[in-house]
């Protein structure tokens, strides 16, 4: 193929932030045909399905308002990725060819199996079924039953606090520490709102088994619990390492600094599913735009023979809604340590409420009219410590 003239096909897999900014920024070159495969026919705005689960809002957004012209999306899976012949076998049966394949599977809940009771017992929110499943669990749930959300990170804290709002009976089990991302003033401010709303929060112990009224802890105490929810930790789909590609120890694709394979140089990952240099950066919604824009100039980079650009990406801090009326705005360094600044209260909730907004309304569809716009803070700790280029295998 002459790469000066022919049109090239590059597959993005997966549509949640990263993917759908990759597959919109792709577009900057009129000779680059651009398939999206989602299992899925709608967007999921990840950030709100706290808000799905407990009817408080919804976290489903039409691609038509959300890709560029010429974007083609197919709805199905994709089963398998075969670098040598550069195919995706989809589950349908089908297969789709490539000439680049950008990889942004994104990451899944991790319902631990070897905790008894839980992948039977307990509900997950990390994607839009099972966030669905326990909006309708809920819905049954009287509100007194008892409640009890596993892990005390930032997706604990906000269905706890959705939940504890309605006037439910929560327990929010850690592990080991409240809120351990927010600094210590930030984790006063939310433990201070969830003692306020009713919420039992138990640090320095973790759930051994879950059962169908009730959950046992590492230290040997029963609670009751009609319904658990588990949010303690991410886990990531096995395509890639299924289809044989270099993956980490959590099957996070292996790249190099500019996001391409250690395998191959047609596939580029971006998002929760990348691992640059074996040194994955922090899953969240943040980082997953800019890694999937950084992903597309790679491949449009090797499109026209010019050296790709490394990862330089900055961190902000962290936004945590409290409820619909209450949240907080952590502020943070680049290197994504924290501060002791945060905004609390309705101004912190109306920052947590814009942010989700200008994700859709000024990342995506910005990028989805104007491919190639998209900007992002630079500074962060791969710049500040650079991280040495992973030779390929």
């Amino acid at each position: 193929m002459n790469e000066h003239s022919a049109t090239r096909n590059v597959v993005v897999i997966g549509g949640g932030y990263a993917g759908t900014i990759a597959a919109n920024r792709l577009r900057a070159r009129d000779d680059v045909r651009v398939t999206l495969v989602n299992p899925r026919p709608q967007f999921v705005e990840r950030l709100r399905l706290h808000q799905l689960a407990a009817g408080t809002g919804e976290a489903e957004i039409d691609y038509g308002t959300l890709l560029g012209e010429g974007v083609e999306l197919v709805v199905d899976k994709a089963e398998r990725i075969d670098a040598g012949a550069r195919t995706v076998r989809l589950a349908s049966g089908g297969t789709l060819d490539y000439d680049y394949l950008v990889y942004a599977v994104g990451s899944t809940g991790a319902t631990p199996v070897a905790v008894p009771g839980a992948a039977e017992f307990a509900y997950d929110i990390a994607e839009l079924e099972p966030a669905r499943r326990l909006r309708a669990g809920l819905e049954d749930l009287p509100l007194d039953a008892p409640v009890t959300v596993v892990g005390g990170g930032l997706t604990g804290i906000e269905i706890a606090a959705e939940l504890a709002e309605q006037g439910r009976r929560v327990a929010l089990v850690c592990g080991r520490a409240l809120a351990p991302y927010l600094s210590e003033p930030g984790r006063r401010y939310v433990a201070k709102w969830l003692n306020k709303n009713g919420v039992t929060v138990i640090e320095g112990d973790n759930v051994a088994e879950v059962r169908a009224d009730a959950v046992r802890l590492a230290s040997g105490a029963e609670r009751a619990s009609v319904l658990t929810i588990w949010t303690a930790g991410f886990a990531v789909p096995d395509l890639a390492a299924a289809s044989g590609l270099s993956t980490d120890g959590l099957g996070r694709l292996l790249t190099d600094e500019t996001l391409t394979s250690v395998d191959d140089d047609r596939i580029v990952a971006a998002g929760d599913c990348a691992a640059p240099s074996g040194q994955a950066l922090r899953m969240s919604g943040y980082a997953a735009g800019p890694l999937g824009a950084r992903a597309a100039d790679t491949v449009l980079s090797r499109i026209a023979g010019t050296e790709p650009a490394v990862i330089d990406l900055g961190f902000t801090g962290a936004c945590v809604s409290l409820g619909r009326r209450d949240g907080i705005r952590q502020i943070g360094r680049k290197d994504d340590s924290m501060t002791g600044l945060f905004i609390g209260g309705r101004l912190g909730a109306f920052i947590k409420e814009a942010t989700c907004r200008f994700v859709v309304a000024k990342r995506i569809r910005l990028e989805a009219r104007k491919p190639g716009t998209m900007i992002w803070i630079k500074g962060g700790p791969r710049a500040l410590e650079p991280v040495a280029e992973r030779s390929r295998a």
